[in-house]
C-alpha cells in the first residue's frame, strides 16, 4: 500500500478545564500538516475534540477520508482516548498505519507499546515535523523504520527505540497549514466569542520545575522564531481568517528580552488588531517592570504566571527558582498595567489539610490576581517529582490526571475530601473577587462579569459556584446585583459552542 493520505485526529477527551474559557485549536497539527503537505502528502486536519464528536462521528469521517495513516496526539489525561482512537482505526481497516506523538508518548512509549502494540504502529518521540514525513517516506520505499530517528515501535516481540532526533533549529522555515483549520469552531468565550488562534512563537523551557513535562520534553533548551516572522503570522491570521485573539502557546515567550521587546514594538507599530493571551514566568515580569506599558500597547490583555505554591519549601520542592514574595510583586505589576492577571496554586500534596488549603486561599486573596485556580497535583509518571509522590498516588487511571480530579491522596484527607476542599477554595476566592469588582477598571469589570458567567454556566466549577451563590451566608447585596448583571450579560452573549457539562 502506497501511503498518500494522512488524517491528523485529536482524541475526543474532555475534562471541562480549559474548555470553559473557549475552544482551542491544536497548533501542533498546523505544523505537522504543513510539513506533510510539503512532503507531498494529502492531509485531513480533524479536531474531533473541539468539534465534540463522538466515536460514531469519528468513524464516519475516517471512512469518508479513507486515510492510509492516522496520526494522533496526547497529553497524559487524553492518552486512554488516543489509544482507543488507534483501536477504532484498526477495526475500520487493519492496514491503516497508526501513529501517536506528543509528551506522554515521548516518555511512556514502553508502557504504551507493551500493552497496546496491536493498536499502535509507531510512536513519534519529540518534534514530529521532520520525523513523521521521513517515517512515511521510509515506509513507502520499503526501507527499515529503525533508520528513522525519533521513533519507538514494536518489533520482534519487543519495543524498538531509534536514536533521538535533534531539535529543529530554524523555526521560521517550518511550513504551516492554517487553511485546513475549521475556524468557526474556535472562539474565546470571555471576549464575546471572539475568534481564537493558538500561536507558537518559541519552543522550549530552560527551567527545572519538578512537576512539569515541558522542561523534560524540550530537554531544557529554548529556540525562538524571529519577531518579524511572528508578527507577520499574526497579521495573516487577522486579515485572512478573522482572528481577534491569539493565545501564545509558549512556556516562556518573553525569555529573550530583546526579542520580546521587538515583538511588542512591531505589534504596536503595525497596529495588529489581535489581542494576546500569554503565560510567562514571575521573574520575567519583574525584569520587565519598566516596559509593562508596552505590553498593554501591543495588545497583551491577559497574562498567566505560575505561582503554584504559597510556601517557600513547596516552591523549592517544585524547583520553581522563585521566592514567595516575588509572586505578589509580579501580579501587582500586571494589575497596575491594567492587564488581566491569572495564576494557579497546586494543591493536594501529601501534607495538605483543609487548614493548609484555607491558608493558601487567604494567600491567593493577598496576591490579588484577577483569576486564581486551585489545581490538584497531577504527577506525570515521567516527571522528576513522581518518585516522591508515588507512594501517595491513588489511581493510575490517566483520564483523571487533568488537574481537577485528585489522584494523590494526602496523608490526612480522603480523595473526596480533597476534591471538596478544592471546590471550596475556588468558591471563596472568586466570591472575594466579585465582592471587590468595583475596584477594577471598567474593561476589567466587563471581563470579570464574563468570567462569572463562565464559572457559573460553563466550567467544571459551575455547580460549586451556583451553590455558593445560593448560600445566604456568602451572598451580600452587591453579589446579588452582580448576578442580575451577569444574567443580563449572558443573555446578550452568543454562545456558539455547546456548554461544558
Amino acid at each position: 500500500m502506497k501511503i498518500k493520505r494522512i488524517a491528523l485526529i485529536t482524541p475526543p477527551y474532555h475534562s471541562g478545564v480549559v474548555e470553559s474559557a473557549g475552544t482551542w485549536l491544536n497548533v501542533g497539527f498546523v505544523y505537522i500538516a504543513g510539513a506533510l503537505r510539503a512532503a507531498g502528502f494529502e492531509v485531513d486536519y480533524y479536531d474531533a475534540m473541539s468539534l465534540w464528536h463522538k466515536w460514531p462521528d469519528i468513524q464516519k469521517r475516517i471512512e469518508a477520508f479513507r486515510p492510509d495513516v492516522v496520526a494522533t496526539t496526547s497529553f497524559t489525561a487524553s492518552i486512554v482516548h488516543a489509544i482507543k482512537l488507534c483501536g477504532l482505526v484498526k477495526e475500520i481497516d487493519p492496514r491503516i498505519v497508526t501513529v501517536i506523538g506528543n509528551v506522554h508518548a515521548t516518555f511512556s512509549y514502553d508502557e504504551m507499546l507493551t500493552h497496546d502494540h496491536d493498536k499502535i504502529d509507531f510512536i513519534v518521540r519529540g518534534e514530529g515535523e521532520v520525523t513523521l514525513p521521513e517515517l512515511l517516506t521510509c515506509l513507502n520505499s520499503g526501507d527499515d523504520p529503525a533508520k528513522v530517528p525519533g521513533l519507538a515501535f514494536w518489533q520482534n516481540g519487543g519495543v524498538q527505540v531509534t536514536t533521538k532526533r535533534p531539535y529543529i533549529q530554524n523555526l521560521d522555515a517550518l511550513p504551516t497549514a492554517w487553511d485546513l483549520v475549521e475556524w468557526p469552531i474556535y472562539s474565546y468565550r470571555a471576549k464575546n466569542n471572539a475568534r481564537l488562534a493558538i500561536v507558537s512563537t518559541s519552543r522550549g523551557c530552560q527551567q527545572k520545575c519538578s512537576f512539569c513535562s515541558q522542561q523534560l520534553f524540550w530537554a531544557q533548551t529554548w529556540r525562538a522564531r524571529s519577531p518579524e516572522n511572528v508578527v507577520a503570522e499574526l497579521e495573516l491570521l487577522s486579515q485572512r481568517y478573522g482572528v481577534e485573539v491569539a493565545m501564545l502557546a509558549d512556556e516562556i515567550p518573553t525569555f529573550d528580552r530583546e526579542r520580546w521587546v521587538r515583538i511588542l514594538g512591531l505589534m504596536t507599530e503595525r497596529q495588529v488588531p489581535v489581542k494576546l493571551l500569554m503565560e510567562t514566568r514571575v521573574d520575567d515580569i519583574l525584569r520587565d517592570a519598566d516596559i509593562m506599558d508596552r505590553y498593554r500597547l501591543a495588545g497583551v490583555e491577559h497574562i498567566y504566571v505560575g505561582v503554584e505554591a504559597g510556601k517557600q519549601a513547596t516552591l523549592d520542592l517544585f524547583k520553581k527558582e522563585t521566592k514567595v514574595e516575588q509572586s505578589k510583586q509580579a501580579i501587582d505589576l500586571i494589575n497596575n498595567a491594567d492587564i488581566v492577571s491569572e495564576t494557579s496554586f497546586v494543591l493536594g500534596m501529601p501534607d495538605d489539610t483543609p487548614e493548609t488549603i484555607a491558608e493558601t486561599v487567604e494567600l491567593a486573596k493577598h496576591y490579588n490576581p484577577d483569576m486564581g485556580f486551585f489545581l490538584a497535583i497531577a504527577p506525570w509518571p515521567y516527571s522528576d517529582l513522581y518518585p516522591e509522590l508515588e507512594p501517595y498516588v491513588a489511581t493510575r487511571d490517566y483520564r483523571k490526571y487533568n488537574l481537577v480530579e485528585p489522584v494523590v491522596k494526602p496523608k490526612n484527607m480522603t480523595l473526596q475530601e480533597l476534591e471538596q476542599e478544592l471546590g471550596k477554595a475556588s468558591q471563596r476566592f472568586f466570591m472575594h473577587k466579585f465582592q471587590n469588582l468595583h475596584k477594577l477598571s471598567p474593561w476589567k469589570q466587563e471581563f470579570m462579569l464574563s468570567v462569572l458567567d463562565l464559572l457559573m454556566n460553563h466550567s467544571y466549577l459551575a455547580g460549586q459556584m451556583k451553590e455558593a451563590m445560593k448560600s445566604g451566608k456568602e451572598m451580600p447585596k452587591e453579589v446579588k446585583q452582580m448576578m442580575h448583571a451577569v444574567k443580563s450579560h449572558s443573555h446578550a452573549m452568543p454562545h456558539a459552542v455547546a456548554p461544558i457539562p
